[in-house]
């Protein structure tokens, strides 16, 4: 079946579904004891940061639209609370994170446990701190602006979580499941091939079209919030204007649709999965819509209320590196002709020069919230790939949520698979990351699923 959708279909699609919630079933049917909270900022930069994900100098040339960072708040029957905050970051490093935390622990009490910092890896978003350092050309005066800007987003994170969490009113939860098929697997479908691919109904690879959703009534059973995910890199576009590619187009349209409503977005461990064909403004138009009309058609049907109970757990586990770099190591790729490895590898040598010891390894973010009896949400530091949201959904049932792209954007993170094949995700490209080491140890999954096992037993136990 052939993915082209034209524009006039995609808004009779969002129409009908958009008239059905006019007859969608009452959440009144859960008692209104949770309590939910929303906040929302603009993050789009007022200085000429350059645009992140792809490594080269993007200076910032106008916008199509605003870029957003959204924090929605619950609090259980007993007290328990929980934020969860998703953003059109690229990537947020821990070097900015774990200010955030640290702030909310001292200002409002939350622990990592409470919190989930989402970004949706958008790529026509801003540099955040560190985050691929050696990807970008260096410039003083670019490295300034960024540091800058970082610094405001720290105290734009904490207001933000603050904002929930003052406007915590009674609320009522449900959810459901959408779908939408535009994401293809990058690694086994060469980007050229796919139109053909697509039209032959040949596409390969692993790939995970769920587009589960939330949402989150006031007491009076209008819409406060709208949470959705999907699988899939928001790398539709390429250029210098600030926007939110496809999940920003998608939550401008569940919005119109849900006068009132915040919407929300996660990517649910889009590692390896791309909006293919891409690369033009219309085609990441008609993907957000397809993903709204997916969210739309998921509130459409009869949703499942969530309970007013919270559990959560966090845990940093080690990931331990294959190798890490010796001295010779990085004066040989000092002067490989590949400019980010060399910019690596310069960096690298000046720490040890410093008298820096490299880590054999990096502390990796793990989160499992339980919602009600069985709305579970797992929180995964990175780039992680679609196996890892295969794998967790069906070892631990139907009302699981996988995210990625969670705390720290520290890698990707391939699953044993991806290892195994090697490749962009899976291969000796930790370079591009910063991290003192060209690869992840091969047994990367086994770590993160026992860590995964340990934090679902928690939030599970009685």
């Amino acid at each position: 079946m052939s993915q082209k959708v034209t524009r006039r279909q995609t808004l009779l699609g969002l129409g009908a579904v958009a008239g059905g919630l006019l007859f969608a079933p009452s959440l009144c049917a859960a008692e209104t004891t949770w309590k939910a909270g929303v906040s929302r900022e603009v993050i789009t930069p007022d200085t000429p940061v350059w645009l992140a994900g792809y490594g080269s100098r993007r200076a910032p040339e106008g916008k199509l639209h605003e870029l957003w960072m959204k924090a929605l708040a619950f609090e259980a029957a007993d007290g328990s609370r929980a934020v969860l905050i998703t953003s059109d970051f690229q990537g947020v490093p821990r070097s900015m994170s774990d200010r955030v935390f640290e702030q909310l622990k001292s200002k409002f009490g939350l622990t990592r446990a409470q919190v989930m910092f989402t970004f949706s890896h958008n790529h026509c978003g801003p540099r955040l701190g560190d985050d691929l350092i050696d990807y970008y050309p260096v410039e003083a005066a670019q490295e300034d602006l960024v540091r800058e800007y970082t610094d405001r987003m720290v105290e734009r994170t904490v207001k933000l979580v603050g904002d929930a969490l003052a406007r915590l009113d009674p609320a009522r939860v449900a959810t459901g499941m959408g779908r939408a098929t535009f994401a293809v697997n990058r690694r086994n479908n060469p980007e050229k091939d796919v139109p053909t691919l697509i039209a032959e109904g040949k596409l390969r690879g692993p790939v995970d079209h769920d587009v589960p959703v939330m949402r989150v009534d006031r007491a009076d059973g209008t819409p406060l919030a709208i949470l959705f995910g999907y699988a899939c890199h928001p790398t539709t576009l390429s250029f210098t204007q600030w926007c939110g590619d496809y999940p920003g187009f998608a939550q401008i349209e569940v919005e119109r649709a849900y006068s009132g409503a915040t919407a929300m977005f996660v990517n649910t461990c889009g590692g390896d999965q791309n909006p293919l064909p891409r690369r033009t403004v219309e085609l990441c138009e008609s993907y957000g819509r397809q993903l709204a009309v997916g969210v739309l058609d998921g509130l459409k049907r009869p949703l499942k209320p969530v309970t007013p109970k919270l559990k959560t757990a966090f845990e940093l586990i080690e990931l331990p590196y294959l190798e890490v770099m010796s001295r010779q190591h990085l004066e040989q790729f000092a002067g490989d002709s590949a400019a980010i490895k060399a910019r690596w590898a310069k960096r690298l040598l000046k720490q040890l020069d410093e008298g820096v010891k490299f880590e054999t390894g990096s502390p990796y973010p793990l989160h499992a919230w339980l919602l009600g009896d069985d709305t579970l949400m797992l929180g995964m530091g990175a780039e992680t790939v679609v196996d890892y949201a295969i794998r967790f959904k069906g070892e631990y049932g139907p009302g699981t949520w996988v995210c990625g792209y969670s705390d720290d954007m520290l890698a990707y993170v391939p699953s044993r698979r991806v290892w195994d094949e090697g490749g962009y995700e899976g291969g000796s490209n930790l370079f591009e990351y910063g991290r003192p080491a060209l690869r992840w140890a091969g047994d990367i999954e086994t770590r993160i699923a026992e860590g995964m096992e340990r934090l679902v037993r928690r939030v599970r136990a009685k």
